[in-house]
């Protein structure tokens, strides 16, 4: 049977005054303990900051751009054609 743990890791940091009322107040309100109200709240955020590295959004128009390139995409400039002979060259042509 496997063995599960349910120890947890301590979290310390400073707050200034009028920080640490405004979470003692919004922990209040919610009906938490201020530990708990920060530890949700920072997964909360930690969620939405991975989040935000995962998913890249474009405007209509970057949009529209971005198929138009992958339905008719640019001729290869110089540069791009070195880096795939180099490619070839190291890795083998596919």
């Amino acid at each position: 049977m496997p063995v599960t743990s349910n120890r947890t890791a301590r979290l310390e940091a400073r707050i200034a005054p009028e920080a640490l009322v405004l979470v003692k107040r919004a922990a209040e309100i919610q009906g938490r303990s201020v530990s708990d109200f920060v530890v949700a709240a920072a997964q909360e955020a930690a969620h939405r900051a991975i989040e935000e590295t995962s998913i890249i959004r474009l405007s209509a128009e970057d949009q529209r751009r971005f198929v138009e390139a992958l339905l008719d995409p640019p001729a290869p400039t110089p540069a791009l054609r070195r880096a795939q002979e180099a490619h070839a060259r190291l890795f083998g042509s596919e």
